[in-house]
């Protein structure tokens, strides 16, 4: 495994700047989420460090090695893709040998048979191996394609939303998945998405994405617990943080003009009078919606529930306080 050093790297199409600027470095064996909206440059990021666009401006290194001029098949990376990308007419033993067959690497047939066998046993999927790639679940399609990069054993895996199209169920199978690939193998890997979820109970460390730019970069519960604006406040935590006006709920700081109230951090019982518009019963947890003044609040609640249409009183408990451009106070 490797470190990857990304020193101010800028990337642009046109007139449009993807990636701006940016100095991120992956630490050997970490797993580091890329988190942002569409167009915020996580996929461009991928592409730069794997050898599939090349930066206008700034270097990538990968394990202490200037990857100017690398090729792909030179920079001993393996990415998964969000679709799965499988041979269809191949069985899943056939798909993952196939990045072992390529001329370029040479394997063994002995040292294919090893890897593909290994690779198997942590994909929890041995007694697939015969089968023809269209035989399987979603899941199960997911995980040879993860194991095609896994079975070359790179310097760094980069993995783009591999599980966005999976449903709920397995996604959420599939990141505890990953998460124990991950520790058995010590791998670098670089994940992006815009799934918060994904993010938090993944990473390492997140990085946070706007405009091409990293807005912060820290553990998951640096980010969410310490947000250095409200954009990065607002990409972290489900149901979303609040964003009230300044002075809404009572007095705030002199520079502040938007308070961040995350939904577990309002008190209900006690303060300024807010009406229930609806209530949502999601078994580990009810949230209110409610409206206060001309403005939405969502809150959690494990107390004597209200109705729609009740009204409740609501106070603040450790805002979080951010200045006219959005910056944390």
């Amino acid at each position: 495994m490797a470190e990857v050093a990304l020193s101010s790297v800028t990337k642009r199409f046109g007139m449009t700047t993807a990636v701006s600027d940016m100095k991120l470095t992956i630490e050997d064996g970490a797993f580091v989420v890329l988190l942002g909206p569409t167009g915020a440059g996580k996929i461009t990021t991928l592409r730069l460090i794997a050898g599939l666009e090349t930066p206008d401006a700034g270097s990538v290194a990968i394990g202490g090695r200037d990857m100017a001029g690398l090729t792909p098949a030179q920079r001993d990376v393996a990415m998964v893709f969000q679709q799965y990308s499988l041979y269809p007419h191949m069985t899943v033993r056939e798909n993952l040998e196939f990045p072992l067959k390529s001329p370029i690497l040479r394997t063994p047939q002995a040292e294919i048979d090893r890897r593909v066998g290994e690779v198997a046993e942590v994909l929890r999927i041995p007694h697939k191996l015969d089968n023809k790639a269209t035989a399987l679940s979603g899941g199960e399609m997911q995980r040879v394609s993860i194991g095609r990069a896994l079975v070359r054993d790179p310097a760094v895996f980069l993995m783009d939303e591999p599980l966005s199209s999976l449903d709920a169920k397995l996604r959420s199978d599939l990141r505890v998945e990953l998460k124990r690939i991950h520790s058995d193998l010590a791998a670098t890997l670089l994940y992006v998405t815009h799934d918060q979820v994904e993010a938090m109970t993944m990473a390492s460390k997140i990085g946070v994405l706007h405009d091409g730019r990293l807005a912060q970069v820290g553990t998951p519960r640096e980010v969410y617990e310490n947000p250095a604006s409200a954009y990065v406040a607002a990409r972290s935590g489900s149901p979303r943080i609040n964003l009230l006006p300044a002075g809404l709920l009572g007095d705030a700081p002199d520079a502040a003009r938007t308070m961040g109230l995350r939904p577990e951090h309002i008190v209900i019982g006690d303060g300024t009078e807010a009406a229930v518009t609806r209530v949502e019963h999601l078994g580990d947890q009810t949230r209110l919606h409610l409206r206060l003044r001309d403005h939405d609040v969502v809150t959690l609640t494990d107390s004597t529930i209200p109705n729609a249409g009740e009204t409740v009183r609501i106070a603040p408990r450790e805002p979080l306080w951010f200045d006219a451009d959005g910056s944390r106070l």
